[in-house]
């Protein structure tokens, strides 16, 4: 009796304390970080067409112009572009409480910053256009942040050949309206010779690609980093064998 008695007392106590520590995790994760963010300066206060995730003209008005570059501990190599973070400032006659959302998509250092925001979206940080123009004032503020889950309803994930691609020599894609909390952290093309996946290239920021693409159809599947957890994602359909630079498929797929 005394056995099943601990036994059951024992079964309590693992319970209580995986609950404890899925209570933590949970907590951990929804955690605000402190760091300090800037803002750079462009014609319409829009993004940077030409940011390190090659993007280009899709990257400067993603988000409603409220994405930023980002400090190396968040670029990841290129894998952290697309990601969404919630920032916000803590001076608390001018910061609105709840702050804005950003997009990743580019790379810049700054003073102790992990945050180089298009002036759009810092004048988001504030309480109204009032507030708005006093940050601007500090040019460099503390803030704190966390990642979020992007958000794109209206689509599914998209496959753009990059403009430098050329059928059948070059084939370079880069991947669009990634939702989620995960990076994209390889992508790799399968021959159909050989019965195996071979991997592209990582180019820069989001561009993957691959000299001398087999002929055909081409099939790719996806390796997303979601909180350390890999998965590979398949595309519901193939890219047709007559693949353009500029072109954009519908990958089926949602993050």
């Amino acid at each position: 009796m005394e056995l099943i008695s601990f036994n059951h007392k024992l079964g309590i106590v693992c319970v209580i304390l995986l609950v404890l520590n899925s209570a933590l995790l949970c907590c951990f994760a929804d955690s605000y970080t402190k760091s300090r963010a800037s803002y750079y300066n462009t014609p319409d206060g829009y993004g940077n067409p030409w940011g390190a995730c090659g993007y280009g003209e899709y990257g400067r008005t993603l988000s409603g112009g409220n994405v930023a570059a980002v400090s190396g501990s968040l670029w990841k190599g290129g894998s952290g572009c697309g990601a969404c973070y919630q920032i916000r400032c803590k001076i608390g006659q001018y910061c609105d409480e709840d702050g804005t959302q950003v997009v990743v998509t580019d790379y810049g250092e700054g003073d102790r910053t992990d945050f180089i925001m298009t002036e759009h979206a810092f004048s988001n940080l504030a309480r109204d256009s009032a507030s708005s123009a006093k940050l601007k004032k500090y040019g460099v503020m503390d803030i704190e942040y966390k990642r979020v889950s992007c958000k794109y309803s209206k689509s599914n994930v998209l496959l753009k050949l990059h403009e430098n691609s050329n059928n059948p020599y070059y084939f370079a894609i880069l991947l669009l309206n990634v939702g989620g909390k995960c990076d994209v952290a390889a992508v790799q093309l399968w021959l159909e010779d050989k019965k195996e996946w071979s991997p592209l290239r990582r180019v820069y920021g989001t561009v993957f690609d691959y000299e001398n693409p087999p002929g055909g159809k081409i099939t790719l599947r996806i390796q997303m980093d979601c909180a350390e957890r890999l998965v590979w994602e398949h595309p519901k359909k193939p890219i047709p064998s007559n693949w353009n630079a500029g072109q954009a498929y519908d990958t089926g797929l949602q993050f």
